[in-house]
């Protein structure tokens, strides 16, 4: 079952590109996938990234901005986690296109699955290279 995208749409466009710009950052795509993850707390997350945790609650402020994540608070905590599923389908894909830009020309053509078959595999059978999150 593949999505099927609408004309172009000038607001969804926006939201898009928005959503995009997000995620453009590498502190915010790796607590993006760790979040795809698991639910966190804001100091584990800058933990993660080896940031302070004031510079993190940005980064998620941003990521909450575009829908990415959500949080709530338990206590003096907040945690957070990713906003649905489609947080880690846009991660993955990014992934994916990222190796085919880094793939020579001839051998992209060597790498190409029928859409059939891409369609029966699993994601993360597609996906090589995909980065860890750390625990």
């Amino acid at each position: 079952m593949e999505a099927q995208v609408a004309s172009w749409d000038e607001e969804r466009a926006e939201r898009s590109v928005a959503v995009l710009k997000a995620v453009a950052d590498p502190s915010r795509y790796r607590l993006l996938w760790a979040l795809s993850e698991r639910e966190l707390p804001v100091s584990r997350l800058a933990e993660l990234i080896g940031a302070h945790v004031a510079a993190t609650s940005q980064h998620l402020a941003k990521l909450r901005a575009a829908g990415l994540v959500a949080s709530r608070r338990e206590g003096t905590r907040i945690y957070y986690r990713a906003a649905g599923r489609q947080a880690r389908a846009l991660l993955e894909s990014a992934v994916l296109a990222g190796d085919a830009a880094e793939a020579p020309e001839d051998a992209a053509e060597a790498c190409e699955v029928p859409a059939t078959v891409a369609k029966e595999r699993p994601v993360a059978a597609r996906a090589r290279h995909l980065p860890v999150a750390e625990t």
